[in-house]
């Protein structure tokens, strides 16, 4: 590999937080309007469940946008960061699935449980690559946040589908 082929592959493996705000401001509000599209769709049984995940999504839309729009960050926004290991898995997030029409109670959790655990993994990573400041606090908190929402997911889950309550 020549020096300058090894130059390049370094490059690839960066992104700047300005595209790292864009693509989970996408994820964002891909998952909102995925939800709010479900929520007629969806049993009566879980239905209050997709509500919350659309107006949660929403929310963190709103922070990314607010964030976008911070003077005192613009310096920030500009630096560089390393990619992390679940950079294509998040992205990769944003292609939404085909649940039909009257999608059932097991593929809706599995899918919300899914993007969840991708979203999780992603934000907590980039806490932990991102410089100190606004950013960095954002990603700690939505990485806390996607847990504690895969954490009651997955309760409802073994709930609903594994021994075949009623949630």
């Amino acid at each position: 590999m020549t020096e300058g082929t090894h130059g390049i592959e370094r490059l690839r493996d960066k992104t700047s937080l300005k595209e790292v705000l864009e693509v989970a401001t996408h994820f964002e509000e891909s998952a909102r309007d995925f939800y709010t599209v479900l929520i007629p769709k969806v049993s009566k049984r879980i239905r209050y469940l997709v509500e919350e995940l659309a107006t949660e999504e929403q929310a963190h839309f709103d922070l990314f946008s607010a964030l976008a729009q911070r003077a005192d960050i613009a310096a920030q926004v500009r630096e560089e960061i390393q990619r992390t290991a679940s950079d294509s898995r998040f992205s990769d997030c944003i292609h939404l699935p085909d649940l039909g029409d009257q999608p059932d109670d097991q593929a809706v959790l599995q899918y919300a449980m899914g993007r969840e655990h991708a979203a999780m993994t992603h934000y907590g990573e980039l806490a932990n690559t991102a410089p100190a400041g606004p950013i960095r606090d954002l990603f700690a908190y939505l990485a806390s946040e996607e847990t504690r929402h895969k954490l009651e997911l997955e309760k409802l889950y073994y709930e609903t589908i594994h021994r075949g309550g009623g949630v």
